[in-house]
């Protein structure tokens, strides 16, 4: 049967929250990335994660056929060490005003793809919705005024693009096995094959990770990103997906450069000018649109009752 208004509105408040603690993410790896390389950065921050999602694997079993269970190894390994390392890898190659810029993307590749694999179909005013806030988040990042060393690179740049199109995969796999299983077993079962396979890589490719030289400073953003930007975004953004459309929710995705603009201005001390600050209030608008007018027609047995 279809969600109800309420469940709706919950459903947009979850993805909506979960992007913005996204937006997080960088920043809190930044501070890592100052003592450990990008690969030692994500092991790390699923690590922590792990211990956050540790209860939830204590009290839901998973019960996953043997075709549901590859199916979630196959998200895993896209969503976890395939889309972060590629991400990570490709920030260390660009400029955090250009990642934001390719970040501001995502919302468009999930609507493609959520119309092309899901079957999903907006109506204009969502796809009017998409195109203002990815134009806000565009703004925001040819707005913001980097600061620190780096130049942006079209190598950086499409790495950056390449994680966003493998997390599309990651996304909507977790959203048909969502269907018949509940988000939590999703996301603790996922995270948990995911770091698995980052335990075996990592140390393997890049060395084992710092432990004595790492600071506190360090340790406590790597566990801020892992519990906070990670495990609970995670959790509230595959409960979202149970109660509105991929392709609605993909829009509030840009609540991250978003999120990562006003960071950069309230806490590092950088300077957005007025064409960031259109860009935010244009995501806002249409986040409020999307939200309010918005309606998608998805296949009745993706939504949950």
């Amino acid at each position: 049967m279809p969600v109800s208004s309420s469940k709706r509105a919950a459903g947009f408040f979850a993805c909506a929250l979960a992007s913005a603690f996204w937006g997080c993410g960088f920043f809190f790896g930044k501070i890592a990335l100052a003592e450990m390389n990008f690969a030692h950065m994500v092991l790390y921050r699923f690590l922590f994660a792990m211990i956050a999602l540790v209860p939830l694997l204590a009290t839901h079993r998973p019960g996953l056929s043997a075709r549901e269970w590859r199916t979630l190894a196959i998200a895993a390994f896209l969503g976890v060490p395939v889309q972060f390392l590629i991400q990570f890898y490709g920030l260390s190659l660009t400029t955090v005003s250009h990642a934001a810029l390719m970040v501001g993307t995502m919302p468009v590749i999930l609507a493609v793809g959520a119309t092309l694999f899901a079957h999903e179909h907006l109506d204009k005013t969502g796809w009017l919705a998409l195109v203002v806030s990815t134009t806000g988040a565009a703004l925001i990042a040819l707005g913001r005024h980097a600061t620190g060393a780096g130049n942006p690179s079209l190598a950086g740049d499409l790495l950056v693009v390449l994680s966003l199109a493998i997390a599309l995969g990651w996304i909507l796999l977790n959203k048909k096995l969502m269907d018949t299983h509940s988000p939590v077993v999703v996301t603790a079962y996922g995270i948990l094959l995911g770091t698995l396979m980052l335990l075996v890589w990592v140390p393997t490719r890049y060395g084992m990770p710092p432990v004595a030289h790492v600071t506190y400073k360090a340790w406590l953003a790597l566990a801020a990103s892992g519990v906070l930007c990670t495990a609970t975004t995670t959790l509230l953004w595959n409960w979202g997906m149970t109660q509105v459309p991929a392709s609605q929710a993909g829009v509030l995705l840009n609540m991250e450069p978003l999120m990562g603009s006003l960071l950069g201005v309230f806490v590092l001390g950088e300077h957005l000018g007025p064409t960031a600050w259109t860009g935010g209030c244009l995501i806002l608008a249409a986040a409020i649109t999307l939200t309010t007018r918005s309606k998608a027609h998805v296949p009745e047995h993706q939504m949950a009752n």
